[in-house]
């Protein structure tokens, strides 16, 4: 297997996460999601205290956090500095969030990791899924994370064949700058390049080029060439 485009260096500017020297440990993106449990636990002790409290067992918030006295959150996790937990927001564990980031209203999020200025604002599902720098959800997305035939995860890529993951579980994979419309469905193993569009209540299962749009209609159309 040699994707070069899909690789986790690719996909992230890792220059601008804390965690980037990790990250890019992995040669492709899906291959940290069986490790983000056991990372937190590593790191959540070495945090600066002067940044960073341990509110409840295994539960590292920045100071400068702002969360919300409905919001749940189960061990282990770490929430970065200046980010926001709105009413509801419910985080299940396995959470490694960035700073600067929105986990918004009655949105559900697990095993996952969430990068720098990440916003899912509303009514979504991000389970074992990576979120690039500067992602946006709009209203209702979901990360779809189990195949109904519980098989491993494959992911459809265009220019080689699928590749089993050997993973039951992967939501999706969204790089850098990518908008996803409200309500769109990212079924199981989906992968967005970086600075790509899709659109509202539009569904994908395959692995988007950057700098592409996906339209309602499963048309691709390359952002390069306008």
């Amino acid at each position: 297997m040699h994707l070069p485009s899909w690789q986790t260096d690719q996909l992230f500017d890792l220059s601008r996460t804390p965690y980037g020297t990790w990250l890019a440990s992995f040669v492709y993106p899906w291959e940290a999601l069986p490790k983000i449990k056991e990372f937190i636990l590593q790191q959540g002790p070495k945090l600066d205290p002067a940044t960073y409290e341990e509110r409840e067992p295994q539960i590292w918030i920045a100071k400068s956090a702002k969360i919300h006295p409905s919001a749940n959150i189960a061990a282990p996790c770490i929430i970065g500095e200046r980010c926001e937990l709105r009413p509801g927001a419910y985080l299940r564990g396995a959470i490694l969030v960035g700073n600067d980031c929105v986990l918004g209203n009655s949105c559900e999020f697990k095993n996952c990791i969430l990068l720098e200025h990440v916003q899912v604002p509303h009514f979504s599902y991000v389970g074992d899924s990576i979120l690039g720098n500067d992602v946006h959800f709009g209203a209702g997305v979901i990360t779809s994370n189990f195949r109904q035939d519980k098989a491993h995860i494959r992911i459809h890529f265009a220019e080689e064949e699928d590749v089993d993951t050997q993973l039951r579980k992967i939501g999706a994979i969204v790089g850098d700058g990518c908008e996803i419309g409200c309500q769109a469905v990212l079924n199981p193993g989906s992968m967005i390049g970086r600075g790509s569009r899709v659109y509202p209540l539009t569904q994908t299962r395959r692995a988007l080029p950057a700098q592409s749009i996906l339209k309602n209609d499963g048309s691709v159309h390359s952002m390069l060439t306008k």
